[in-house]
C-alpha cells in the first residue's frame, strides 16, 4: 500500500512523566480509526460527525477495558498540520496511558508513524515548503528566544519568499537572454554588460548576506561549544562559576586544581554556550605530573574544536612566555581574550597592547563580579556576529540550505566573470541556469526522494 494511503499515530509530545501526553493521528482513516477506541461521555456525541477544530471529551478503550479519560481534538482535511484528517488525543502523562492509547490505535488498524512523517505529509498536500519543513526541528531545538525568532521565521516562510524575490529577478534576466539568443528575428533588444552585471550583481549580494548570516544564525539556534582556556590560577573556574550562577568548578589557590575538563551549559544572554573549563596550561616536565600533563594536553586539543574560546589571563601579574604562547595559538581562532582579576590590576594598558594582535577583542573584568557578564556578552555577540544579525530576518537554517545557496552565489560569480573576460551572453546564461537551479534545489522545487529523506532524518518520531 502507498505510504500516503495509510493512517499513522505516534506520540506528539516527549516521552515519560508530565501533565499530559499527546498523541497524533493523521490519514484517511483517522476518524473511522478513532471512533473504535475513543468513547466521547455525551453518548449522543459521534467522532464521525465531529466538526473541525472542534473538541470532545471522553476516554479511551484498550480491548474492550475503559481505560484513561482523553480529550480529543478534531482537524478534518485540508485544515490541519498535514492536510489531512488529524485527531489528537490527550491524556494523562507517563509511559502507561500513552503506551496504551497507542496500542489501541495499532490495533484498530493505524500503522506507526515514521521520523518526521507527519512534518512530510504536510510537505506532500503543499502545507509548507522544504525549507519551512527544515525550520520545524529547527524551532523545536533553537536554544534561546533569539534563535526561536530566527526558526520561526524560516517557518513562517520568510526564507522562502526572500529566495523567491532572488529566483524572480534572476528568471527575468534568463528570460531575457533566451529570447535574444533563441529569436533574433524578433527584433529583442540586447542585455547590455552593465545591465546584466548590476542585476546578477545585486542578486550576489543578496546571497552573500545570506551565506554570511548562516553561522551567526546556527549559533543562536543551536548554540556554540566555548573553551575556557589559560594559565592555572588565572581566574578560569571561577569565570565558568560566574556564567554557571553556582559552584560548578573547584576554586583554589592551588595550581593544577582542575585536571580534566569541567562542562557546563549556560545562557549568556542570546547564545547557549557549552562550557569546557580546562586544565591550567603550563610546562610540567618530563618528570611531571602525569595526570596534570594529560589534562594539559586535553586542553590544547579543546582549543582546536571549539567554536568560541574564552583565553583567561591575570591583569593583576606582567604577561608570561605561557600566555603569549596560549595568545599565538588562538590567532586566527574566534577567540576572546579575557584579563581577569581588573581589580588587582594597577594598569593594563600594557597586557592589552600586548594582546590585540592575536584577539579581534581585548576585555577586562573581574570573575567574582556579576556585572561582568554585562560586557563579556556584548563582546561574545560581536565576536560570533548574533549582535548584527536581525532574528526577525530570512536566514539559512540547514547545512543544505547553505550548500545550495553557496552553489548559486558561485554559479552568478562565473557568470558575472565570464562577461567581464569578454565571453558571451549565451555562456553567462549557462551559469544562470546553474544558479537558478541551485535555488530550485535550495526551494525544494525539484527536490527528490534522496533530498527529502536527508531532510527527514533528523526529524523525531512525532513530528
Amino acid at each position: 500500500m502507498d505510504r500516503m494511503q495509510q493512517t499513522v499515530c505516534a506520540l506528539a509530545t516527549p516521552p515519560g512523566a508530565g501533565g499530559i501526553a499527546v498523541v497524533r493521528v493523521s490519514g484517511p482513516e483517522a476518524y473511522p480509526i478513532v471512533s473504535k477506541v475513543f468513547v466521547p461521555l455525551h453518548r449522543q456525541k459521534s467522532v464521525m460527525d465531529a466538526r473541525g477544530y472542534t473538541a470532545l471529551f471522553g476516554h479511551y478503550t484498550l480491548r474492550g477495558a475503559e481505560m484513561d479519560e482523553t480529550v480529543a481534538l478534531f482537524f478534518r482535511a485540508p485544515h490541519s498540520y498535514t492536510g489531512e484528517d488529524v485527531i489528537e488525543l490527550s491524556v494523562h502523562g507517563g509511559t502507561a496511558m500513552a503506551d496504551g492509547l497507542l496500542e489501541a490505535l495499532l490495533l484498530a488498524g493505524a500503522a506507526p508513524a515514521a521520523p518526521g512523517e507527519f512534518t512530510r505529509r504536510a510537505l506532500e498536500h503543499g502545507r509548507m515548503s522544504l525549507t519551512q519543513a527544515e525550520a520545524v526541528m529547527e524551532v523545536i531545538s533553537a536554544n534561546g528566544r533569539q534563535g526561536a525568532a530566527l526558526a520561526k521565521s524560516a517557518l513562517d516562510g520568510r526564507l522562502a519568499k526572500r529566495i523567491g524575490g532572488i529566483q524572480t529577478a534572476l528568471q527575468s534576466v534568463n528570460a531575457h537572454l533566451t529570447a535574444w539568443v533563441d529569436y533574433p528575428e524578433e527584433d529583442v533588444p540586447e542585455l547590455s554588460d552593465a545591465q546584466f552585471t548590476a542585476a546578477l550583481q545585486q542578486q550576489k549580494a543578496e546571497l552573500d548576506s545570506l551565506i554570511s548570516g548562516y553561522g551567526a544564525g546556527a549559533v543562536l539556534r543551536r548554540g556554540v561549544d566555548c573553551v575556557l582556556l589559560g594559565r592555572p590560577n588565572v581566574g578560569k573556574s571561577t569565570l565558568l562559576n560566574l556564567l554557571a550562577g553556582f559552584d560548578r568548578a573547584i576554586v583554589t589557590p592551588v595550581a593544577g586544581t582542575t585536571r580534566d575538563i569541567v562542562e557546563q551549559a549556560v545562557q549568556l544572554g542570546d547564545i547557549r554556550l557549552n562550557l569546557f573549563d580546562t586544565a591550567g596550561v603550563r610546562e610540567v616536565g618530563a618528570d611531571g605530573d602525569a595526570i596534570e600533563a594529560e589534562g594539559i594536553r586535553r586542553s590544547w586539543k579543546k582549543l582546536e574544536e571549539a567554536g568560541l574560546v574564552l583565553a583567561v589571563f591575570d591583569a593583576a601579574q606582567p604577561l608570561t612566555d605561557a600566555d603569549l604562547e596560549i595568545a599565538r595559538r588562538c590567532q586566527g581562532r574566534p577567540a576572546l581574550a579575557v584579563l581577569n582579576k581588573q581589580d588587582l590590576a594597577d594598569s593594563t594598558d600594557a597586557a592589552k597592547a600586548q594582546l590585540q594582535p592575536y584577539f579581534k577583542q581585548v576585555i577586562t573584568l573581574c570573575a567574582r563580579d556579576a556585572a561582568s557578564l554585562q560586557p563579556l556578552t556584548a563582546a561574545v555577540a560581536e565576536l560570533l556576529g548574533t549582535a548584527q544579525l536581525d532574528p526577525n530576518a530570512a536566514q539559512l537554517c540547514s547545512a543544505r540550505q547553505l550548500a545550495a545557496a553557496t552553489r548559486a552565489r558561485d554559479a552568478l560569480t562565473e557568470a558575472i566573470c565570464a562577461k567581464q573576460n569578454g565571453f558571451g551572453l549565451d555562456a553567462a546564461a549557462v551559469c544562470l541556469t546553474d544558479a537558478l537551479q541551485a535555488l530550485c534545489d535550495l526551494t525544494g522545487e525539484d527536490a527528490g526522494e534522496r533530498t527529502i529523506d536527508e531532510v527527514f532524518e533528523t526529524f523525531c518520531v512525532g513530528k
